[in-house]
Order: structure tokens, then sequence, then C-alpha cells
């Protein structure tokens, strides 16, 4: 996963920067194809705020985190990201599937035409 992180009204750190990419590649590996990821880490008096912007074939995913820590921050963000996912793929292997019922092969409307 392509990962690029702006960092505002804080400093760079080698280890957000790092925790930021473990978190994010444990997200790339339920992806069905590469993505990309725009991580944006900004503070604003007391709160940490986490944001990033997923793109990976025809999935986009948005999401904001804040926390009293970046840490907690990232972590928040990376459980939204990671649910995020499973729903889309859940809706995805359902309308795939075909398990549709049609209206009339619905038991109701066959007792009543009876």
């Amino acid at each position: 996963m392509q990962l690029a992180i702006n960092f505002k009204q804080m400093e760079s750190s080698d280890a957000l920067k790092s925790y930021a990419q473990e978190k994010l590649d444990k997200l790339d590996k339920m992806l069905d194809a590469p993505g990309e990821a725009n991580l944006v880490l900004s503070i604003e008096k007391i709160r940490h705020i986490a944001e990033v912007n997923l793109v990976s074939d025809k999935l986009r995913i948005n999401a904001k985190e804040e926390a009293e820590t970046m840490y907690s921050a990232l972590d928040g963000l990376s459980d939204k990201v990671q649910a995020q996912i499973k729903k889309n793929k859940e809706k995805a292997r359902r309308h795939l599937a075909g398990d549709k019922q049609t209206i009339k092969t619905t038991p109701e409307l066959e007792s009543l035409e009876k």
C-alpha cells in the first residue's frame, strides 16, 4: 500500500510514521487490490486527530478519529476502516451470491393465491 502521511501543526515523528504504516499494512491485507492511503495527523488544542482517505480499485473509504493521544486515534481509525472494509466486502458478497427472492416465490404470496 502506498501511504502518504501529512502532519499538521505538529512535528513529524519516525515512531508515529512506523506505527501508522504498521496499522495500515494490516488493513492492506484485507483489500482485494493494492491501495493508496492519504493519512493526515493533526493536533487542535488538546485533541489529536487522525484522518485517512483510502482508495483501492472500486473502494473508497474516508474515516476520522479524535482521541487524547495520537496512538489511540490511530487505533480507533484502524478499527473504523476495518469495519468499513468488512461491511463493503459483505455487501459485495451478498450481491454477487444471488440469494435474492423474487416477489413470486415468497411464501406469503403463495399462500394468498391458494
